[in-house]
């Protein structure tokens, strides 16, 4: 993996470690690169835990990178790519990433993997975050680490998601916020609860129609918990239509019916704001025609 820099020519003299940490690298990355990679500075090779760069200087950074997930030619429907970003649209019944060595079965990263293997581009999988085997949709993945780094913060993450959600029946106020903390239920290894013991979660909700019984929700949550969304509905009784862990399932869609449908950034090279979106797939989408009267998805903003 080459990095390349330019050190803006109003950036004052500091050193190297100091320059890559306004870039976005981890402690983590720079030990990486002090003792296993290679730094030039306009074409010289230093030492770079004792190099300074001034105004103009040109970096490049060089780091082995291994991938350990198989290329597999599948299916992957890019939304937007450049340099910087890769944001696909996951499809429903399909994990991110590998989780067991002994049961192995195609994931996003596989996907991806051969994708960055065919165009020829030596990369690895950089997911900044997850989406639920059966939840649909937008998946940001950084082309660098530092670029994860870049757009992460012990504050928070800083690009913010929205998803498409339905429920059956509708909440008391038709839109409203969840703050309620979440932790792993006792003896579940996956499923989450409510508690006052739980990491800090915040899901705010709106109503964008109701029809036939059912109620369509854009959700946007404010943390990244596990199974987030999920949890805080059933959690205030309206469990996404068909979820058999957090409510029952459902004759009208065999899975969770959730689609995260737009992600929004800042880019990490420009600054400027991005803005992707994804219409939710088949399964989701005739259900959608039901809200018709009262939704038009071409206009959601």
């Amino acid at each position: 993996m080459n990095l390349r820099f330019l050190v803006p020519g109003t950036q004052e003299a500091l050193p190297l470690r100091s320059f890559l940490k306004r870039q976005g690298f981890s402690l983590h990355l720079w030990r990486r690169l002090k003792h296993q990679g290679r730094v030039t500075v306009n074409g010289e090779t230093v030492i770079a835990a004792l190099t300074s760069v001034g105004p103009g200087d040109e970096v490049i950074c060089e780091m082995p990178e291994a991938s350990p997930v198989e290329p597999l030619a599948m299916p992957l429907d890019i939304r937007y790519e450049d340099d910087w970003l890769l944001i696909v649209n996951k499809p429903p019944q399909q994990l991110v990433h590998p989780v067991s060595r002994k049961r192995p079965e195609p994931t996003l990263a596989n996907a991806v993997t051969h994708y960055y293997e065919t165009t020829g581009q030596p990369l690895i999988f950089h997911p900044l975050h997850r989406l639920d085997r059966n939840t649909s949709g937008l998946v940001l993945i950084a082309k660098q680490p530092h670029v994860q780094a870049r757009l992460t913060s012990p504050r928070g993450a800083l690009f913010h998601r929205r998803y498409l959600g339905i429920i059956k029946g509708a909440p008391t106020t038709p839109e409203g916020l969840i703050d309620a903390p979440l932790a792993r239920k006792e003896g579940s290894l996956i499923e989450q609860t409510v508690t006052p013991a739980g990491r800090p979660a915040q899901t705010r909700y709106r109503t964008l129609a109701r029809a036939e019984g059912l109620t369509l929700l854009e959700l946007s949550p404010l943390t990244g918990r596990t199974h987030q969304i999920r949890a805080h509905l059933a959690h205030i009784g309206f469990p996404l239509l068909g979820d058999d862990l957090y409510g029952q399932p459902s004759p009208l869609i065999a899975r969770q019916a959730l689609h995260a449908w737009r992600v929004e950034l800042p880019h990490p090279a420009t600054g400027e704001p991005l803005t992707v979106t994804a219409p939710p797939p088949e399964d989701m989408g005739w259900l959608l025609q039901r809200f018709a009267a009262a939704f038009d998805f071409e206009t959601l903003s």
